[in-house]
Order: C-alpha cells, then structure tokens, then sequence
C-alpha cells in the first residue's frame, strides 16, 4: 500500500531550549529577561503613582478607617457652608466704593518711595528732571 522511497527521512525541528534565537538575535532567556524586567517596572510605577501599600498592622487600618471618616465629615460640613462671596459682604456700602477706599488708605512700597524721593527732591517736577537729563 504505501511504496517505499529512497528519500531521507524529514529532519526534526530543533527543542526549544533557552539557547533557542527567538526574536531579534536574542536568546530565549534573554526575551524573557526583558519582558520581566518591563512588567517589574510597570508594577513598581504603579504602586508609586497611586498608594496601593496594603496596611500591615491592625492600628494603620483603624487609622486610615478614622482618616477617612474625619474626611467625609469634613466635606459634609463644607457643603453646609454659604459661598465666600456671601460671607465678606458689608453691609450699608457697595463693594466697589469699600474697595475704593482701602486702595487710598493702604500705601504701597512704590508709593512710599515715590514720597521719600519728593521729599529729597524738594518741588522739583519730574518732567523738569527729564528735560534736564
């Protein structure tokens, strides 16, 4: 039924071991080298970016467990608070004339040197200063 024939038989593929060229020139164990050192990466980064450190002690966990429940206090009562606008209004007056007013009575540095160079420099006006120059 099948004929005989005078052709070698087929030759077998090589194993695979870790001396095997799989991609690039580079070796089997070399592949996975890299592929391991890139996922330890990736996990480490991670872990860094976000604080995913599991507690080891039953006190970090009632700590953190008080954190977080002092936090959602903490944003329950800040919704309760009025807006900041409604909080510095005055009554009886605008806020552009308060405004007004606090801008006159608060000196600035530039303002006090310009008053300490008129005193030095008497009433000399400061176009005359210019021509002069």
């Amino acid at each position: 039924l099948s004929q005989a024939t005078t052709e070698p038989p087929k030759k077998k593929p090589d194993p695979v071991t870790s001396e095997t060229v799989v991609i690039w020139g580079l070796r089997l164990w070399q592949v996975i080298g890299i592929f391991a050192i890139f996922v330890l990466a990736v996990i480490i980064t991670l872990c860094c970016i976000f604080k995913c450190r599991i507690p080891r002690t039953k006190k970090e966990i009632e700590a953190r467990y008080a954190q977080r429940q002092a936090a959602k206090t903490y944003a329950d009562k800040l919704d309760t608070v009025p807006p900041l606008n409604e909080l510095t209004e005055i009554p009886g007056g605008t806020s552009s004339q308060v405004t007004e007013e606090k801008k006159e009575e608060v000196p600035t540095v530039s303002g006090k040197v310009d008053k300490a160079q008129g005193k030095k420099d008497g009433s000399k006006d400061p176009k005359k200063k210019e021509s002069e120059k």
